[in-house]
């Protein structure tokens, strides 16, 4: 497996999602622990190192489980989990808060539930418009003073909010949805992270499993599913996207992979400091994901897949959308 730096902090090119094993597309459904278990180590097996989990996963699943994953293997993992979407005053899960009160109530109750003394990367889950930035990242700041943190990051937030806080501490990585349906970050915010010498780490890289090619109705969706009231899995928006499916499973029998694959490694051109994290709970699809590190797309491909028609309707709905800084 490759390796690219974010930030100055070394991981392997293709990470490991771990949202989708504390069961957050359907409110706990389908908890398979065991299962996940052995994703996270046939995923170190496999050279991944890089692990990115959050508090809010669960709320707590996640992390725990993670921590249980990496027991005796500690060295082999960058563990990387976030903050902010619980508030440890009260507020409670979905309460956003990055005051540095929470800030290190948080910290605290991560370390406890991962089993380690220190978190290689530690994000702002998403931007609190009630705390400055500046005072955010100056709790941050300090942690890494006492080694608690190693390197920090935010995740969806906009230039403005990249560049204040940079300058009170050097960010490692921006977090942000990326993939070939969802381009948004060519146009802003990716020169920017270049300037600043911050990574890139693309969420949802196979677009909430749409870019699989394995999803051809939102009738196979659990009831309580969340993607089924997102705007791009909605009435035409469903199936003028599934032409971009259709595009990409092209490229894939060309090559002799997956349509996961070619959308996986379509990203890994884009620059030597982009890290996907697709997320799985299970060990073939860490097998299929990590895969798509050693495959290698002509110049022609390359360009099919940059041409693709821009995805139709918004990546979330007005309530999600509107919790992202922009």
């Amino acid at each position: 497996m490759k390796h690219v730096s974010l930030g100055g902090l070394d991981v392997s090119r293709i990470g490991l999602g771990a949202m989708t094993m504390a069961g957050v597309y359907t409110t706990g459904a389908g908890l398979d622990d065991a299962e996940s278990i052995r994703a996270i180590h046939r995923a170190l097996d496999l050279g991944v190192t890089h692990i990115d989990t959050a508090e809010i996963y669960g709320p707590f699943h996640s992390e725990e489980l993670v921590g249980r994953a990496m027991k005796g293997r500690r060295d082999q993992v960058v563990v990387a989990t976030k903050f902010g979407l619980v508030s440890h005053s009260g507020g409670g899960p979905g309460v956003t808060d990055s005051s540095p009160e929470n800030v290190r109530a948080a910290v605290e109750g991560s370390l406890k539930r991962l089993g380690t003394d220190h978190i290689d990367l530690y994000y702002q889950h998403r931007v609190d418009r009630n705390t400055p930035i500046e005072e955010t990242v100056g709790a941050l700041a300090r942690l890494v003073a006492e080694g608690k943190v190693r390197h920090i990051g935010l995740s969806e937030a906009s230039p403005d909010t990249i560049r204040r806080a940079h300058a009170v501490h050097p960010v490692a990585a921006l977090q942000t949805e990326y993939s070939l349906w969802t381009r948004d970050p060519e146009t802003d915010l990716l020169p920017l992270l270049r300037e600043l010498g911050i990574g890139f780490v693309p969420y949802s890289p196979l677009g909430h499993g749409f870019l699989t090619g394995q999803i051809r109705s939102v009738d196979d969706f659990a009831d309580d599913d969340w993607r089924k009231t997102n705007p791009r899995f909605i009435g035409e928006n469903f199936q003028r996207n599934l032409r971009i499916v259709c595009e990409v499973e092209a490229v894939a029998a060309q090559v002799g992979a997956t349509p996961a694959q070619i959308a996986l490694a379509w990203l890994l051109t884009q620059g030597d400091d982009i890290a996907p994290i697709p997320g799985t709970k299970r060990v073939a699809r860490v097998e299929e994901n990590t895969a798509a590190d050693g495959i290698e797309l002509s110049a022609e491909q390359i360009e099919r897949l940059n041409n693709l028609t821009p995805a139709a309707g918004e990546r979330h709905d007005e309530v999600h959308m509107a919790a992202i800084d922009r």
